[in-house]
């Protein structure tokens, strides 16, 4: 038997970086000996207020118990052979507990990351707590670790700075569970996109197109799934709050969905999610040719890639335009989606990466 501590920053089933990148593994683990102990610094009820404006009390004092907590856990990390760290052991702060975990304890670290995470991307709500984090965090972790796992090739040459042994393993969606679902026919045609309060500046960036597209199209609706609604918006916009139980029902009312990136170093590092739950969903997909979205998607065959407004405007009509274009497209995406990106095509890489290291 295998016993990994698994060192998180959030409540299981809350964040995409975790779903998607290795809660949907554990179940999988255990099942081939792997032992697994979830371990999230904030709690459930942090949690419920983290990206919310003020409580800076309450967040402080969840802060300040996480912290307490991972000392305690010190205590008990020699009963397990690899501690899998995803982002950071804390939020805040250098990396004190990554250090001591390495180099006191002599343990051996899987690191993972899906971002461009040394970037001081924080949301709105927790500005004031940006100066907790250090610039140097990142690369101190990475040169800490055994083995570090990323999303893309953009992230691992970042690791690669200050650690040779970088592997890449995609973010993955679960297709037994993220399946197409028959729609009963109707005129309308809804243009979707999911995210969360951080990425909403993202969804605004096609606040132009979408609506030359509304008023064109009368009987296209724009829908967004996310934490928190836009503060201003020039057309119709209907909003669907975020939820673990409903998210797959919430995402199969989309005909067409988008995933709009900036060109910056964060947009960089995602890892397609957004675009690959869609593709699973036979959702045809257009998103920004940004990062490792040029990976998944040939443009015109499994979906499409938009850059300017022109582009973005044309691509969608075409697929208003084509019902049968719409359903070839997102057929091709879903196979791509089961062949490179799903859990069954990438589970056997925790795995032997566990069984190796131990």
């Amino acid at each position: 038997m295998t016993n990994v501590l698994f060192l998180i920053p959030y409540p299981l089933n809350v964040t995409p970086s975790q779903r998607f990148r290795f809660e949907q593994y554990i179940s999988f683990l255990r099942e081939n000996k792997v032992g697994c102990k979830i371990s999230p610094f904030i709690d459930d009820s942090t949690w419920k207020i983290f990206h919310q404006n003020g409580f800076w009390f309450k967040k402080s004092w969840g802060m300040l118990k996480g912290i307490f907590l991972r000392h305690i856990l010190l205590l008990t990390a020699h009963k397990y052979d690899i501690i899998f760290i995803h982002r950071g052991v804390c939020l805040i702060g250098p990396a004190y507990f990554e250090w001591i975990i390495s180099k006191v304890l002599k343990k051996k670290i899987v690191y993972d990351f899906d971002d461009a995470i040394w970037v001081n991307d924080v949301s709105n709500a927790n500005e004031k707590y940006s100066w907790l984090k250090f610039s140097n965090k990142i690369k101190n972790i990475i040169s800490y670790s055994n083995t570090i796992i990323v999303g893309n090739e953009y992230l691992a040459n970042y690791a690669l700075e200050n650690n040779q042994n970088v592997k890449i393993f995609p973010t993955t969606i679960d297709t037994t569970l993220y399946n197409p679902i028959q729609k009963s026919h109707t005129d309308k045609i809804v243009i979707g996109w999911s995210g969360s309060v951080t990425t909403n500046k993202h969804f605004e960036t096609l606040n132009e197109v979408l609506l030359k597209i509304t008023h064109k199209y009368p009987h296209v609706e724009i829908a967004m799934i996310s934490s928190a609604p836009l503060e201003k918006q020039s057309f119709k916009i209907k909003f669907i709050k975020w939820s673990y139980q409903s998210e797959i029902t919430d995402l199969s009312q989309i005909d067409i969905g988008i995933m709009p990136l900036p060109n910056d170093e964060w947009a960089k590092g995602k890892c397609g999610l957004k675009g690959l739950q869609y593709m699973a969903m036979e959702i045809p997909t257009i998103m920004s040719p940004i990062g490792v979205n040029t990976e998944i998607i040939r443009d015109g065959e499994n979906g499409f890639l938009a850059q300017t407004d022109e582009e973005w405007l044309t691509k969608l009509e075409q697929l208003i335009l084509s019902e049968e274009l719409r359903k070839k497209i997102g057929r091709e995406g879903r196979k791509t989606v089961v062949e490179k990106y799903s859990v069954d095509a990438n589970k056997t890489k925790y795995l032997n990466l566990f069984r190796n290291l131990a």
